[in-house]
């Protein structure tokens, strides 16, 4: 029994039994469409962008931050990748590189304003957001292709039909089954889970949420460190972007542009706290998978229109995250021992 209770004490367990129950739950409703391994891959790979992000995004919440610009990055990567390829005759990798360095570069300009000059994450990654949208469509105005097409063709097939190249990112399949989204992301939670939770600079992550002043103390450089969150989400976004253009073969300046809630729910979802101090590689990870999965269900399974998914997963969102607040308030905890006693 205190194995068991140990284990609900850990978030990543909750979120473990919740995937359960979904597969649980929309198995039994529909087994022919939904137990098939191929389609959940597929909707993981439509959902795979969000879940990239959410994890970089997880560095900046728990120092205490927010980062809302990151979709602006992900339309604004695909842009840059789409006119430098197409109008200015780059080679497609040399295209994504300066495409990611530019995305570093813009998640760098916000840390620093954050970090260095004191002003709101919120207000910063807000205008964040609307600077990058607005450079994005200032890009696309450099093609010969109108804004509203997007820049599509990238090379993609053999004579056999098989993706290779930049499609093959997006596309591609390794062994035949497993899609290279899906490796890619699973390549990138260990990297971020290294880096967060077994090097020093993970730690010094954990300080800043926690205490500000007192890892400054500590000598730790806190701007520096907030700084690099800022440029580490601004990758992300930058790799979400690459990955997302190359799966719909189409570079457009808005690309993702309706990524922000859902990145900031998987998030929290996930077991960051908004205040800092508190979060894990592997929460965010499975919260995403749980997110995908109930948007992947929802309509298979109980026919809810795609339009009107965001309200169960705004529910369940409520409901999980009041549900943990409360179980971690001790006045509340006081309040059910008294009761217990009593009886």
């Amino acid at each position: 029994m205190k194995t068991l209770k140990n284990l609900f004490k850990h978030w990543e367990f909750i979120l473990l039994l919740l995937l359960a129950a979904e597969f649980l739950i929309f198995g039994t409703v529909n087994p022919t469409k939904f137990l098939r391994p191929v389609s959940i891959m597929s909707s993981i790979t439509n959902y795979i962008s969000i879940c990239i992000i959410a994890l970089f995004v997880t560095f900046v919440m728990i120092t205490g931050g927010i980062d809302i610009q990151a979709s602006s990055i992900v339309g604004l990567t695909s842009i840059i990748i789409g006119v430098l390829w197409s109008d200015a005759g780059l080679n497609i990798w040399v295209a994504v590189f300066i495409a990611i360095a530019a995305s570093a570069l813009c998640g760098a300009l916000s840390g620093f304003f954050i970090a260095y000059c004191g002003v709101q994450p919120m207000v910063v990654t807000l205008g964040g957001s609307f600077l990058y949208s607005g450079i994005a469509l200032l890009v696309s105005g450099l093609s010969a292709t109108p804004a509203y097409q997007g820049i599509s063709g990238f090379p993609s097939k053999t004579a056999e039909g098989a993706f290779v190249n930049f499609r093959f990112l997006g596309k591609g399949t390794l062994f035949g089954v497993i899609p290279t989204q899906i490796v890619i992301y699973v390549i990138l939670i260990i990297l971020c889970y290294w880096l967060l939770h077994k090097t020093k600079y993970g730690r010094k992550v954990f300080l800043i949420g926690v205490n500000q002043q007192a890892a400054e103390y500590s000598g730790i450089n806190t701007r520096l460190t907030i700084m690099s969150t800022y440029i580490l989400t601004g990758i992300g976004a930058s790799i979400a972007g690459v990955l997302l253009t190359a799966n719909v073969d189409s570079a457009k300046y808005n690309l993702g542009s309706s990524f922000t809630l859902s990145i900031i729910t998987a998030v929290v979802l996930g077991g960051t706290l908004s205040t800092g101090g508190k979060g894990s590689i592997i929460g965010t990870a499975l919260a995403s998978i749980v997110i995908c999965i109930l948007r992947y269900g929802l309509p298979l399974c109980f026919g809810i229109s795609t339009q009107n998914l965001d309200l169960p997963v705004g529910v369940m969102l409520i409901v999980v995250v009041v549900g943990r607040e409360i179980g971690h308030n001790q006045q509340i905890q006081m309040l059910f021992k008294r009761l217990k006693a009593k009886k």
